[in-house]
C-alpha cells in the first residue's frame, strides 16, 4: 500500500559514528552502561573504555581512509584509538578518550529528542569503510565509480570524473520536482550530471522560505547539505562545534514541523556520511558490490554504522533493526516514484517504506524543538580532508569557468584576483565558495530553463 509521504527531505550531516551520537538513546543496539566497551591504547596496550562526554570541539580529526577504516574495524572493531594515536602520536589519554567516547542521554538535546520520539535505525551502515566523498556519492547515485580516495591536496587534486547517472537524473525523468539546498559549497556538485541543473540549487535561507510557503511548491525531493566551511561550518566535522550542527537539525525540524499542510506530507531523514574515525561496536557486514568498478576496493562490505533517523507524523517511535546503507533511501524513492535503475546496491537495498504504515497521522509530535546556544566555531587555519578537497575541486571549476567565457578579460583577471588573494590572505574556503558562486552564475545563464 503507498504510504502518505508525498515530500522527502534529506539532512546529511558529517563524521560521526552511531555510538558516539545515539548510543545512549534507550532501545537501541548502543550503550550498554553495565559493560562498557574498551579499545587497547597504542603502544601499552592498556585499555580504553566508552565513558561520557560533553565535549563540543574535539581539536584533531580522526583518520577515515579505507586503511584507517579496515583498521579500525579489525578485531573486531578492536583498533580506532591505535588508529587514532598511529596519526596523533602527541596526543594525551584524554584526546584518545574521545575516540571511544559516547553523548549520554540528553546532551544531545535536539538529535536525542527526535531519536526519542521518531524512528532510529540502528543498522544503518556507511555505503563503504571510507570517508566523506564516496559515502556521499553512494546517496546520490549508489556508487562512487570505484573510488574510495579523497582529491590530495589543493594544487595536485586527485579529482576523477564522476559522471554516473544519479537519483537527480532518474527524478527529472519522471518529472519528479528536486532541489538541494546548501550552506556554503555543495559537494553533490562534483557530479558532472549536477551541472545541467544550477537552477536546482538553493540556498539554505531559500529552503527555510520554501518550507514556510505553499506545500503544493515545495520540492517531492529536497537534499540539504550543511555549511563546511569557517565560521558559518555547521556540518559537525571536527573540530567544529558540534552544537553548531544541533541548530541546523532544529532548524530544519521546526520549519518542516510549522507549516501544518507540509508537515502531514513529509518524511525528513537526519543521515550521517560516515563515521568520522570515532568508535563503533558493531562490525559491518558484507553487502552486495554497485558495480563492476572494484580495482581500488571489492566494495562488498559496508562501513561503519551511522546515525539515521527518520522523521513522519506516519513513523512510530521505535528502534528499527533492519540493515541499511546509504542507497536503502535511493531503494525506497526508486520504488515510490518508478525510477530507473542505480545500479545493483540499490536494486538489493532494504527499504524502510513497511515503517511508513500508521492507519492515522500521529498528533503527539513536538511542535517545536529548543535551539541551543552556541560557542563560536575554533579558529583552524588547516583544512580539514573535505575542505581540502572542496577547494581542489573549486580550482577544477575555475577551468570551467575560464571556458565558458574565454573571450573576456574581465573574467580572466577576475579569476587571477581570486588566485592571488587566496594564496596572499590564506582564504582559500572563501575563493573555493567565491568560484562556486561564480560557476552557477554562469551555468544558469548559459542552461535552457
Amino acid at each position: 500500500m503507498a504510504d502518505q509521504i508525498e515530500h522527502i527531505i534529506v539532512l546529511m550531516m558529517e563524521n560521526s559514528s552511531f555510538d558516539r551520537m545515539l548510543g545512549g538513546i534507550p532501545g537501541v543496539d548502543g550503550i550498554d552502561p553495565a559493560d562498557l566497551r574498551t579499545n587497547p591504547d597504542y603502544p601499552d596496550g592498556a585499555p580504553v573504555a566508552q565513558e561520557p562526554t560533553i565535549t563540543r570541539n574535539i581539536p584533531d580529526d580522526p583518520e577515515h581512509e579505507l586503511d584507517d577504516v579496515i583498521d579500525q574495524i579489525d578485531g573486531p572493531c578492536t583498533g580506532f584509538v591505535r588508529d587514532f594515536a598511529q596519526h596523533y602520536p602527541c596526543s594525551g589519554i584524554q584526546e584518545r578518550s574521545e575516540i571511544m567516547a559516547f553523548y549520554a542521554r540528553g546532551t544531545l538535546p535536539v538529535l536525542h529528542a527526535l531519536a526519542e520520539n521518531y524512528a532510529v535505525c540502528d543498522r544503518w551502515f556507511s555505503s563503504l569503510p571510507g570517508p566523506t566523498w564516496p559515502n556521499r556519492f553512494f546517496v546520490h547515485s549508489g556508487t562512487s565509480l570505484g573510488h574510495v580516495k579523497m582529491p590530495n591536496g589543493i594544487f595536485q587534486p586527485n579529482l576523477h570524473l564522476y559522471d554516473q547517472p544519479t537519483v537527480y537524473q532518474r527524478l527529472s525523468e519522471r518529472s519528479v520536482d528536486w532541489a538541494v539546498y546548501y550552506g556554503d559549497f555543495p559537494q553533490s556538485l562534483v557530479m558532472t550530471q549536477q551541472w545541467a541543473h544550477p537552477d536546482r540549487y538553493y540556498h539554505m535561507d531559500q529552503f527555510l522560505e520554501a518550507a514556510a510557503g505553499d506545500a503544493a511548491l515545495f520540492p517531492q525531493y529536497a537534499f540539504i547539505e550543511p555549511s563546511y566551511f569557517g565560521a558559518a561550518q555547521n556540518d559537525q566535522h571536527p573540530p567544529s562545534d558540534v552544537f553548531a550542527g544541533e541548530v541546523l537539525i532544529a532548524q530544519v525540524y521546526n520549519a518542516l514541523r510549522s507549516n501544518a499542510d507540509l508537515w502531514r506530507k513529509t518524511l525528513l531523514v537526519i543521515l550521517y556520511d560516515e563515521h568520522g574515525g570515532f568508535y563503533d561496536h558493531v562490525l559491518p557486514p558484507s553487502a552486495v558490490p554497485p558495480d563492476q568498478h572494484t580495482s581500488e576496493f571489492a566494495f562488498d562490505r559496508y562501513g561503519v554504522r551511522v546515525p539515521a533517523i527518520l522523521i513522519s507524523p506516519w513513523i512510530s517511535q521505535q528502534a528499527i533493526h533492519d540493515v541499511f546503507d546509504h542507497t536503502s533511501l535511493l531503494k525506497y524513492l526508486t520504488d515510490k516514484w518508478a525510477l530507473g535503475p542505480l545500479g545493483e546496491r540499490v536494486q538489493a537495498a532494504n527499504s524502510f517504506a513497511e515503517y511508513l504504515n500508521l492507519p492515522a497521522m500521529r498528533e503527539d509530535t513536538p511542535a517545536q524543538i529548543a535551539i541551543p546556544a552556541i560557542a563560536p566555531n575554533p579558529s583552524i587555519s588547516a583544512l580539514n580532508g573535505n575542505q581540502n578537497a572542496l577547494v581542489a575541486f573549486s580550482r577544477f571549476l575555475e577551468t570551467r569557468i575560464s571556458d565558458a567565457a574565454a573571450d573576456s578579460d574581465d573574467v580572466l583577471r577576475e579569476i587571477g584576483q581570486r588566485l592571488v588573494k587566496s594564496i596572499r590572505q590564506d582564504t582559500h574556503a572563501e575563493a573555493a565558495v567565491e568560484r562556486l558562486e561564480r560557476f552557477l552564475s554562469i551555468k544558469s545563464i548559459s542552461s535552457p530553463h
